[in-house]
This record gives structure tokens, sequence and C-alpha cells, in this order.
């Protein structure tokens, strides 16, 4: 299984994960700690996401926490490079 994972740290409740993919279609993926395990582990798990066919992809932190994103290509194939922004909810206008 081949993934991309950013870690975005500790992050507050309404802050916004853009995340810009270059080349095929991906999963896009927001997820705390646990599931990331579970992920890994190929195990059922909980996250804020799906498959996106357009950039940017943005994702909405639903509470405070320490999160992850994954970016993977699922059972399709092709080539995806992908860039990871956190916008804080503090500097939105």
């Amino acid at each position: 299984m081949r993934f991309t994972q950013y870690d975005l740290g500790f992050q507050e409740t309404g802050s916004v994960v853009e995340v810009a993919l270059s080349g095929t279609e991906a999963n896009v993926q927001l997820l705390e700690s646990t599931a990331l395990t579970n992920y890994k582990a190929r195990r059922s798990y909980q996250y804020v996401g799906g498959h996106y066919r357009q950039s940017p992809v943005r994702l909405s932190v639903p509470h405070a926490g320490v999160w992850y994103v994954i970016v993977d290509l699922g059972r399709y194939v092709g080539t995806v490079r992908s860039a990871v922004r956190v916008i804080s909810p503090l500097t939105m206008p």
C-alpha cells in the first residue's frame, strides 16, 4: 500500500486543510492518530474526505486535536503529487 502522509500537528476546530493534487485523481483523508493506525493495519476507521477528481480539496477539521492527511490512489493506477496547507480559523475572513 503506497500513500503520502502529512502530519498536521494540533489543529483547532474549524481549521481548513487544503490539499493540492497534481496528476491522477486520488483519495484524500483527514484522520486522527487512532484512525491512522487502523488505516495502516487495514482495519476499519473513520475519516473526513473521500475520492477527489479536482483540486484543490478543502476539508474542515471537525474538532481540536492532532490530525493527519493521507493521499493515496486506492485501486486506481497513475501518479499523484500533493501539497498540503492549513488555513487557521483565526486568519479566515
